[in-house]
């Protein structure tokens, strides 16, 4: 009779190892070239911004920006990805566009290098943002040999400007939130 629990937990811990190793926690782990992830690709959440930030020499939008939910990601051969759902602004905004995308029409990513003090190494042209705060970002950009310290803006865009001034302040950027992460873990549960 013991033999046969030892077998039974012993058939469990091999299929629970496999499941594990076929999984590899979400992520493509086979080491080849087409897997980005292994040779360095940056990936993050992203969160709406506060006014008063500056990052790269970009400066923040001049009212708070909320993120529902967002991505962002750049591989080392320079695709650049950014998916975003509820951007809107925020509580501290005026009052009668809380919870709106008030004149903003179009985003665009840039990528930043060296932090908040670095600079902008490349942007994407403009998307359609809907009125719901869901825009889709994907392009190619010319991206640096290396990358310290990056961050992606999601930036307003506004395609009726010159060439060279359609982007403007940035409303959300790679990061977390500590307090949505909180409410989110709580309602897991």
């Amino acid at each position: 009779m013991r033999f046969n629990q030892w077998m039974k937990l012993g058939a469990i811990g091999a299929f629970l190892s496999l499941a594990v190793w076929a999984d590899h926690g979400g992520k493509n782990n086979n080491n080849n070239n087409q897997n980005e992830d292994a040779n360095g690709s940056f990936e993050s959440s992203v969160v709406g911004s506060t006014p008063g930030a500056t990052i790269g020499g970009v400066n923040s939008g001049g009212a708070p920006w909320v993120a529902a939910n967002g991505e962002a990601s750049v591989s080392p051969s320079g695709k650049l990805e950014v998916d975003v759902r509820g951007l809107l602004l925020g509580p501290g905004a005026p009052a009668n566009l809380v919870g709106t995308v008030g004149p903003v029409q179009m985003v665009a990513a840039s990528l930043v290098c060296g932090g908040s003090g670095g600079v902008v190494a490349a942007s994407t042209e403009g998307v359609p943002l809907s009125t719901t705060g869901r825009a889709h970002i994907e392009a190619t950009v010319t991206a640096p040999a290396t990358c310290v310290a990056p961050a992606v803006l999601v930036r307003v865009f506004n395609n009726t400007s010159a060439p060279g001034s359609q982007l403007g302040p940035f409303i959300a950027v790679t990061g977390f939130n500590m307090s949505a992460g909180a409410a989110q873990h709580a309602t897991d549960y």
